[in-house]
């Protein structure tokens, strides 16, 4: 049954036609409109909101939209986010001197600091490449090395990358030498998942201050370090005592010392 709006007082009938007067105002059937049900326009139009096909558009077009305002806010962060990433990196670097600054003033003191930047070979050679940007793990691989020299009252320390696992994750840091390029001078360690308490005290000055006159070589000969269950001791190199309950992590420390000071060995004993 069709339903008749009456165009002067809104009156509305139902029925197969318009009245021939309106009850209520008394206009004639020339001043009735039919009412046409909105669903069932909806659907000759081709937008049944009830339909499968209707859900499936309606959710991917709002995927889309959700995913270009992400991809959006991500571009439009990515630069903040990488002068974060590169100052963290900094502090870092600047801690394995035992420089400890805030991240707004990392920039500069790095600057005042640091005053060369290079990749080594194997061999102990130079080679083209930026050792601030280079991925650590990525260089190593092509048997790269970042260097980053120092100057601390007049005197040049020689930083060096690290790399290895832990527990449950990777490990990396730097270490520092004095112009000796044997004697350690500074050290700092990080982690990404190490149990709070136990393994992820690598991260702490306590325990990276232990390395702190340790020697790489003996005899001329390197050793790296050795990290030990405390109360334990090694014969015939430098040692420092673990971490109490993260054997694990602590045997990764001493892995990553050997594995990637080795890379730097033939630096270390050039007169470069």
């Amino acid at each position: 049954m069709a339903k008749y709006k009456c165009k002067v007082c809104g009156y509305i009938h139902e029925g197969n036609k318009a009245p021939d007067v309106c009850p209520v105002c008394a206009a004639p059937a020339s001043d009735f409109e039919e009412m046409k049900d909105e669903a069932a326009a909806d659907k000759k139009k081709g937008l049944d909101r009830d339909s499968n096909v209707y859900t499936v558009v309606y959710a991917s077009v709002m995927v889309v939209l959700v995913a270009v305002v992400l991809a959006f806010t991500s571009q439009s962060l990515r630069t903040f986010q990488q002068k974060n990433e590169e100052n963290d990196k900094r502090q870092q670097i600047l801690r394995s001197i035992n420089v400890t600054v805030p991240a707004n003033e990392a920039e500069a003191k790095y600057s005042e600091l640091i005053k060369e930047a290079f990749l080594v070979n194997e061999n102990g050679e130079k080679v083209e490449g930026d050792a601030f940007a280079a991925d650590v793990v990525k260089a190593a691989a092509e048997h790269q090395y970042p260097v980053f020299v120092a100057n601390v009252d007049g005197q040049p320390k020689y930083i060096m990358a690290l790399h290895g696992a832990g527990l449950w994750g990777p490990l990396w840091g730097y270490i520092s030498v004095d112009s000796d390029r044997n004697t350690v001078y500074g050290a700092d360690f990080s982690h990404q998942g190490e149990t709070p308490g136990l393994g992820a005290e690598i991260a702490k000055p306590a325990f990276s201050n232990e390395f702190k006159g340790k020697k790489l070589f003996m005899d001329g000969t390197f050793k790296s370090i050795a990290v030990v269950k405390p109360g334990k001791s090694v014969a015939g190199q430098d040692y420092v005592d673990g971490i109490s309950g993260g054997t694990i992590t602590s045997q990764g420390v001493q892995a990553m010392l050997f594995n990637s000071l080795n890379g730097y060995v033939k630096f270390l004993t050039s007169q470069n």
